[in-house]
């Protein structure tokens, strides 16, 4: 390959599903102490009616905790891509205290961003009954298989409140992997995922902007490769008359991305219990969530709290990808502008 394609990646992003599972150094269990001193905060906050969105890591004081979530938050942006924290006691806390917890533990690993065009920096994972094959919803909204995909942040956070009834399981697999295995096997078809190709915004479209994004699955850029996928939504961006052709050529190697990303050999699952907390680098890894089958009582549900956070550490992004994370400063990016410029953080779906 020519020397202007990027190199194989080495390193700790770049690992085998299966090797991960068979470890478990990437959970971080939180001690009795982490754990007191995160539910003082959230719930003198919870206790006084704060506004969860407006809050910034120096209202939630974590003296204890703090130091080893930026040693955390440095495994997630420059290591491994992952990490689980486990142990909040979400099972006895009122959905405020949760939602304040989680919300607080965020303010130390980055900035949270928007999340929809209604300003939600909290979001809500839930199965609402809609149709993933409509191209105005999005796949978290329903309890069908997402498929392997990025969010429009640097970190995504998941916390589990309820888990579903079977199914639900979340899969990771390194993009870094993904990429060394199609230069090797396929460097014509890598190739390919260095150019520009449409995704569709699902409704989500910026004040100005086109109703999709150009931005190449795999950039390289000043040392890094990043890459951004949700193979449904490249799909469904060929329903615009404007928007850049898929040739036979781009679908023959997003079936090989697809391939790759959905093989046991290189992604793993785990299952988010009541408490978990997972975070995600979404530049070096994919996340995928299965279908899943829910219980018929409405307060057990299968029920997550998710964050994007934007840390000021963060790798350097090429200019492209402000057309969908709106800056490419860190700190700064990622997320859907609210059109009413408000941030909101919202304790049940909406």
């Amino acid at each position: 390959m020519d020397d202007e394609c990027p190199p194989e990646i080495a390193g700790p992003s770049a690992w085998l599903g299966p090797e991960m599972a068979a470890r478990d150094d990437w959970i971080e269990p939180l001690s009795d102490a982490e754990v007191a001193e995160v539910e003082a905060s959230a719930q003198c906050l919870a206790r006084a009616g704060a506004d969860i969105a407006a809050l910034r890591a120096n209202d939630f004081p974590l003296p204890g905790l703090a130091p080893r979530l930026a040693r955390i938050r440095d495994e997630v942006l420059n290591g491994r891509g992952f990490a689980l924290l486990r142990g909040l006691p979400v099972q006895r806390w009122p959905l405020r205290v949760s939602a304040t917890a989680f919300f607080g533990l965020g303010t130390h690993l980055g900035h949270a961003v928007s999340q929809n065009a209604s300003g939600h920096v909290l979001g809500h994972v839930q199965d609402l009954g809609l149709d993933a094959d409509d191209p105005q919803v999005r796949i978290y909204q329903t309890a069908g298989r997402q498929t392997f995909h990025t969010d429009s942040c640097d970190i995504v956070g998941l916390l589990c409140l309820q888990a579903a009834r079977s199914g639900g399981d979340s899969a990771l697999v390194s993009s870094h992997t993904l990429w060394n295995r199609m230069r090797r096997q396929r460097p014509d078809l890598a190739r390919l995922l260095l150019q520009p190709i449409a995704t569709d915004r699902r409704g989500e479209v910026p004040p100005g902007e086109l109703p999709y994004f150009t931005i190449p699955i795999f950039s390289w850029y000043r040392g890094h490769l990043s890459a951004i996928y949700q193979r449904q939504y490249i799909d469904s961006a060929q329903r615009f008359a404007d928007a850049p052709r898929l040739t036979p050529a781009h679908v023959e190697a997003l079936d090989l991305f697809d391939r790759l990303a959905n093989d046991p050999a290189l992604h793993f699952l785990m299952r988010l219990a009541p408490g978990d907390i997972q975070l995600v680098h979404n530049h070096s890894l994919l996340h995928d969530r299965t279908a899943f089958t829910d219980w018929p009582e409405p307060g057990r549900r299968r029920h997550l709290l998710r964050l994007w956070l934007a840390p000021e550490d963060a790798r350097p992004l090429p200019p492209v990808f402000a057309q969908r994370y709106g800056s490419v400063v860190p700190g700064r990016r990622g997320g859907v502008p609210p059109l009413s410029g408000r941030r909101v953080a919202p304790l049940h779906a909406q």
